[in-house]
């Protein structure tokens, strides 16, 4: 059997302090969660590395947090960006082709919030409710409420301890029952 390299290389592979340990950053989060849901898509995984190894030649380490890709469940396009007052153009990544703009254009970064620059600086992880947040500039990027710097860990272990008083363990945290039960389904989520 044989095995392929890994899709890139670790935010902290370098880092001396961790030793041999596999330690995910936020921008490893961000790409292994772009990967899943293109694969989730329909996309193949040998499209994606193509996707890859294609894109990082023009946007760098970590390609896909960049909010210029869009997909068909099939194929993965980028928005290539024309002249001074031209609309962005879809290029076929892995083909190199540029296609009809008509696609349908689904959002891939609903739950990515981007500074003016484009990096990727939050991922709402539940972007339905955006209650939960991960930035890297609050609480080391760990999730938290967004209202507030609580831990969802937290918040669901008070749940737990507390046999599901969710008005009472609002109170201690000074936070709404919405809120509570938001941590307590994404960790379980994340848990299963």
């Amino acid at each position: 059997m044989s095995t392929s390299p890994p899709l890139w290389t670790l935010q902290y592979a370098d880092d001396e302090e961790l030793g041999d340990a596999y330690v995910l950053g936020f921008k490893d989060l961000l790409e292994l969660r772009m990967v899943a849901r293109l694969v989730a898509e329909g996309v193949s995984l040998q499209a994606v590395r193509a996707t890859i190894k294609v894109a990082r030649e023009q946007l760098g380490d970590y390609p896909l947090q960049s909010k210029r890709f869009l997909s068909d469940g099939k194929r993965i396009f980028m928005e290539a960006v024309g002249g001074t007052g031209q609309r962005p153009r879809l290029l076929d990544v892995r083909g190199r082709q540029f296609v009809f703009d008509d696609i349908v254009r689904p959002s891939l970064f609903e739950d990515v919030e981007f500074d003016r620059h484009g990096h990727a600086v939050r991922w709402f992880p539940v972007p339905q409710k955006r209650l939960i947040v991960l930035d890297p500039a609050r609480r080391c990027g760990q999730p938290i409420l967004l209202s507030c710097n609580v831990a969802t860990d937290t918040l669901f272990f008070s749940y737990l301890a507390e046999k599901g008083a969710t008005d009472f363990v609002a109170g201690i945290w000074h936070v709404t029952p919405r809120e509570v039960m938001a941590a307590v389904e994404f960790e379980r989520r994340i848990a299963a």
